[in-house]
């Protein structure tokens, strides 16, 4: 993808501004589809609130909203409503990259206008967008003259359940969303007791609350996924957790340092409140309603970056083999390290065009190197405030030879910025490390926040980070580079309006595999993250590992999953940069390629359609994948710690047309901890009206690569 395709586009538009009487308290807003309904209305005291129906049921029943100030009387009671408007959109834009080529946008929207009846007279405005998959509505602070500025000490957003939901939630962490997905009651939750996490650098959970997005199924087998959209300029939500009652109350992230939860000026907007529809969880996924809820690119042209696949000096460190730092003595808490003054340094010349080699000789287009610059030995010594200068090497690391080598084999370099969670150098190095990085051709950037924010009294969801790290999209989209956010802020459908915002971590990822205590990231947590982190922006998930048990270098971790399901991932968990994790050697044989790497250079990165299959939350989910450039499809299926049988038709594939597939799938024997690298491959004819079932071990997945003949 070089250039940003043009698609005309058709935008319906329909407002009526109507002047209600003091009396018209009551109103309604359908989705296009009729199927899901937005009821507003205000209390008797003036407290406004809301209720959504879905096909006529009750699914979120009455939910009141209001504010807290510091110094200043709530927003809450004695509203009147001054006007309202309605109005309809019905428009497609253009992905550059992503799930699929465009994207509709259509919904019916309300506004009302309200005013406090009191001497100063404020006014708030609740902005509603109801769309046929699920449902936005913001808090709208107009220009006033009673009402300047603001420090809010709570948002008071009510989600009042109908029923008591089995749910798969992770704490309402204000640092860290590197947690295992539970899965309840609803009644059941209980963030508090999994505070004390042993693997976490950085944690924080205050309240019996979740973070988003948090997905939800009703006894009578709806899905609900509760999230926000374009988060600008404000706190992070999670949501408190009423066991008792059923009900969740907006609990934004905070900061000591202001004394509350975000500070403004009026007029401002506060980020979308979600609630995402469906009947089956696949809907879940295929919903662009968090997307649509931000705004239009606003910086234009990303043809500087190439969704690709990539190669790294990185799980090497993680599974001990080798370290960060040249003088081999960092720990890092969670880290296996040498002896000080034993150097395994990874990010050595010859260790980085040992991969270069790897990855031009099978169809691998970037390379990370991390660790390649000074600083990481004082980080150990609890130094983090300006170690780095993200420009100077370690001696053993030849910068201009590596990017010439890189250069001439094709391999795109991807720089790697671990800021030690101290924003505040960061920001300061950002214009000459932009630059140097430009100078030397390289377009994306790999950011770290690793650690407790610097200055004490932040944390990574609250206002001020929310405002660095959208800095950081806006400095970078400036010199025309693309960022994959690790330790970030979650993902609320910016990368549409800053689509320099390739992909982001956000979950606990594949390097907990390699050295966490409490035995990694269990088989069912990746059809956990499906439904749940995934629904919110690409993931940077790190997939590819060949060598499950690593016993040479770790007795005591390894991946908890098969093979296959390592190579299902490429199509199951998405990404526009997809990275083939594993050491170059764990993918050789008797030095030739490994067989089954063979999908990972076929696979693709960029589509033009995507369908979810069939799948359960938590279970097993199964996702085909249509190819932006070459019409290819992929389909990509996993499973939970249960063995299953999936079955699967071929109606996404074109009429009349005859396919060459390969299948990579799990051995009859396969099992994720008693045999995780079994496989089998399978070559097969496929048309539209072709049905097969596929076996998937315990732990197991199996991938598949489709070919019109």
């Amino acid at each position: 993808m070089k250039n940003l395709k043009v698609f005309s586009v058709i935008v319906v538009i329909a407002f009526f501004t109507i002047a209600c009487k003091q009396a018209e308290t009551n109103f309604v807003v359908d989705s296009p589809d009729t199927d899901i309904t937005i009821e507003f209305a205000l209390a008797a005291s003036g407290r406004p609130y809301y209720v959504v129906k879905y096909k006529s049921k009750t699914v979120i029943d009455t939910s009141y909203m209001s504010f807290d100030f510091k110094d200043i009387p709530s927003l809450k009671d004695n509203f009147k409503v001054i006007t309202s408007t309605t109005g309809t959109v019905d428009e497609t834009w253009p992905m550059p990259w992503g799930e699929q080529l465009e994207v509709r946008n259509n919904y019916n929207e309300l506004t009302v206008n309200l005013e406090e009846q009191s001497e100063s007279k404020r006014l708030l405005n609740v902005h509603f967008k109801v769309y046929n998959d699920g449902i936005g509505f913001r808090y709208e602070f107009p220009e006033q003259p009673n009402l300047k500025e603001v420090l809010i000490t709570d948002e008071n957003t009510q989600f009042n359940l109908t029923g008591d939901h089995k749910v798969w939630w992770i704490p309402g962490d204000w640092d860290i969303y590197e947690h295992v997905y539970n899965d309840t009651k609803f009644s059941e939750i209980d963030a508090i007791s999994k505070q004390n996490h042993p693997n976490l650098s950085a944690t924080y959970i205050p309240e019996n609350a979740v973070n988003t997005p948090v997905t939800m199924k009703t006894d009578d087998g709806l899905y609900l996924s509760f999230h926000e959209a374009d988060l600008t300029n404000y706190a992070g939500m999670t949501l408190k957790v009423d066991n008792e009652n059923l009900n969740m109350v907006s609990e934004l992230v905070g900061s000591e340092r202001l004394g509350g939860k975000a500070k403004l000026t009026v007029p401002f907007d506060t980020p979308w409140r979600t609630i995402q529809i469906a009947e089956k969880a696949g809907g879940l996924i295929e919903s662009k309603l968090i997307l649509n809820l931000n705004d239009s690119n606003e910086i234009g042209d990303v043809g500087y970056f190439t969704p690709m696949k990539y190669v790294g000096i990185w799980w090497e460190m993680h599974i001990g083999k080798s370290t960060w730092d040249l003088e081999g003595s960092q720990d890092m808490n969670t880290f296996t390290t040498g002896k000080v003054g034993t150097s395994r340094h990874g990010a050595n010349t010859e260790n980085a065009k040992k991969y270069i080699d790897f990855a031009s000789q099978n169809g691998i287009k970037g390379l990370l190197v991390e660790g390649w610059n000074t600083g990481w030995d004082k980080w150990i010594n609890n130094e983090r405030e300006g170690i780095f200068d993200f420009m100077t090497p370690y001696p053993d690391y030849d910068f201009d030879e590596v990017r010439d080598y890189a250069k001439e084999k094709g391999v795109e370099i991807i720089m790697h910025h671990e800021t030690s969670a101290a924003p505040l150098t960061y920001e300061k190095q950002m214009d000459v490390a932009y630059d140097f990085m430009k100078q030397n051709g390289i377009n994306s950037v790999k950011t770290g926040y690793v650690g407790k924010i610097i200055p004490q009294g932040e944390y990574h969801h609250g206002q001020w980070m929310v405002n660095h790290y959208h800095k950081v999209l806006v400095e970078t989209a400036k010199k025309k580079i693309a960022v994959n956010a690790h330790e970030p802020i979650k993902a609320t459908g910016k990368r549409r309006t800053y689509p320099n915002a390739i992909a982001r971590e956000g979950l606990r990822g594949q390097e907990f595999n390699a050295w966490a205590s409490d035995g990694g990231n269990p088989p069912s947590h990746l059809p956990t993250v499906a439904f749940t982190r995934m629904l919110s922006g690409p993931i940077d998930y790190t997939p590819g590992v060949f060598n499950i048990k690593f016993d040479e270098y770790k007795k005591d971790n390894q991946v908890n999953t098969t093979l296959a399901h390592q190579l299902a991932l490429y199509v199951v968990i998405y990404s526009p940069i997809q990275m083939a994790c594993d050491l170059p050697d764990h993918y050789m044989i008797d030095g030739k390629i490994h067989p089954a790497f063979q999908f990972i250079t076929d696979v693709g990165v960029d589509w033009q359609q995507t369908k979810v299959l069939n799948g359960e939350v938590g279970d097993f989910v199964t996702i085909a994948r249509h190819e932006k450039e070459t019409g290819n499809w992929f389909v990509g299926g996993i499973t939970d710690e249960n063995d299953r049988t999936v079955s699967l038709g071929f109606d996404f594939l074109d009429e009349g047309k005859t396919y060459e597939a390969i299948i990579y799938k799990d051995a009859p024997d396969a099992h994720w901890n008693d045999n995780p690298e079994a496989y089998e491959i399978e070559k097969l004819e496929l048309k539209k009206d072709s049905t097969l079932d596929i076996k998937l071990a315990p732990g197991g997945g199996f991938a598949m690569s489709i070919f019109q003949k």
